[in-house]
């Protein structure tokens, strides 16, 4: 099982970035995905996540209105459109997947992506 994440980079606080991951090895459309991050010097948080079939996303409360989970089964795809950026939103961000219903703790997830690095400046 591989999940590929993509699509990190720089940008100056207020803008905009979008992530990809895409599966492979796994019967994707039977596995919620979720987005997670990992500042430097703290605990991986959980930023968003969504069931198999894409609906009831879930997020966490500081990205509430600024980031959108959405997923394409058909490309084995998960996506996390986040805007208006913060600094505080600077970290790796790792994509997960699970067979459970939506699971909200890092612990719960089987499978996990690279990381991307997103960095917000001020």
């Amino acid at each position: 099982v591989q999940l590929q994440a993509s699509g990190g980079g720089s940008v100056q606080a207020g803008g905009s970035l979008g992530l990809s991951c895409t599966a492979s090895g796994l019967t994707f459309s039977s596995y919620a995905t979720a987005w997670f991050r990992q500042a430097p010097g703290k605990e991986r948080e959980f930023v968003a996540a969504i069931r198999w079939i894409g609906s009831s996303p879930n997020y966490a409360d500081s990205v509430k209105g600024r980031f959108t989970i959405s997923r394409d089964n058909a490309k084995n795809t998960v996506y996390l459109q986040m805007n208006s950026l913060k600094p505080e939103d600077t970290a790796v961000y790792y994509c997960a997947a699970d067979p459970g219903v939506v699971p909200l703790l890092a612990s719960e997830y089987d499978y996990w992506g690279q990381g991307t690095q997103v960095t917000v400046s001020s």
